[in-house]
């Protein structure tokens, strides 16, 4: 995994804090900015997520459901959806962002209860056990 799927994992595990997140994201350039929310997009696709997570992750976001990002991940062809936040002004960016690594948290979650509760392969997944061994030996 390249150095940005490691950091939108370990955000959506609730192993970086957000606040980190949104520093790091704001930071980058715009293009930059597009190219993570795009990447993020195909994560929740990847993890399965759906229109009914939703309200969750708008909740976990901390955004106001009338915010656009929000108003748009609960109206249903989730894929259809994702674009239109993933290509929403700069202005919105940073709400789009926490939204759809809350996005990610709620659906990879599910996903790992369901198809991972006894064990998997999937390097994302075994994230916490890498930073467990890095506070031990630090």
């Amino acid at each position: 995994m390249d150095e940005r799927t490691v950091m939108l994992n370990e955000l959506a595990q609730g192993l970086r804090p957000i606040g980190q997140g949104v520093e790091w994201f704001e930071a980058l350039p715009a293009q930059d900015q597009f190219e993570v929310l795009r990447d993020l997009g195909g994560h929740c696709i990847q993890a399965r997520a759906t229109v009914e997570d939703g309200p969750e992750s708008v909740q976990i976001a901390g955004i106001r459901p009338t915010h656009t990002p929000a108003v748009l991940i609960t109206r249903g062809q989730l894929a259809g959806q994702l674009t239109k936040i993933i290509n929403l002004p700069q202005d919105e960016r940073v709400k789009a962002f926490r939204l759809l690594v809350a996005l990610l948290g709620v659906a990879d979650k599910r996903r790992r209860e369901r198809f991972c509760a006894d064990g998997c392969t999937h390097a994302w997944h075994q994230l916490a056990a890498g930073a467990d061994t890095e506070a031990a030996t630090a």
